[in-house]
């Protein structure tokens, strides 16, 4: 009987293969969602306008670089549970959930609401992956979830007051 030769991409883990694939799918969900809260956040950022342009520029700027730099983790948290991750744009469109905004012109006052809103969806995602990897007894993948909801809640909270009158 011949050796059969590991797939390519067979990253060994002690989690069960149907754990490890629901722990993925929650996690490229929330990969997907990233890169589009991303993708809308730059989006905001070049086209904000209005009296509060330079506070809101900046708030947006940073928000858009705190959530790029959860991606690569996110991604090599799918990688380390011995399964494969999103490729291409594509890809990210069939997964995320967050809407993504083409529209031409949306006041500064829209912007801020849209982003939190979404922050704050992002953050019931990431509560209903903790539940799955706590299933999955996948600690590693628990604990960082735990900053990412933070990060997120911390933005929605930042919107949030940013948009106060008064």
């Amino acid at each position: 009987m011949a050796d059969t030769a590991p797939a390519p991409l067979a990253t060994p883990t002690d989690i069960t293969s149907n754990s490890a694939k629901t722990v993925a799918e929650a996690l490229n969900g929330i990969l997907a969602d990233s890169f589009a809260l991303y993708l809308k956040t730059k989006n905001f950022h070049w086209h904000v306008s209005g009296p509060h342009f330079r506070d809101y520029h900046l708030m947006l700027d940073e928000q858009a670089a705190q959530i790029l730099g959860t991606t690569d983790a996110i991604a090599e948290r799918v990688r380390k549970t011995g399964n494969t991750t999103l490729r291409s744009i594509g890809d990210i469109s069939r997964h995320q959930t967050i809407e993504d905004n083409d529209k031409d012109f949306v006041s500064a006052e829209d912007m801020l609401k849209e982003l939190r809103e979404d922050n704050l969806a992002l953050v019931t995602s990431l509560r209903e992956a903790k539940d799955i990897v706590d299933d999955a007894k996948d600690n590693a993948t628990s604990g960082i979830l735990d900053e990412w909801t933070d990060l997120a809640e911390e933005r929605a909270w930042f919107l949030f007051e940013a948009s106060r009158k008064g």
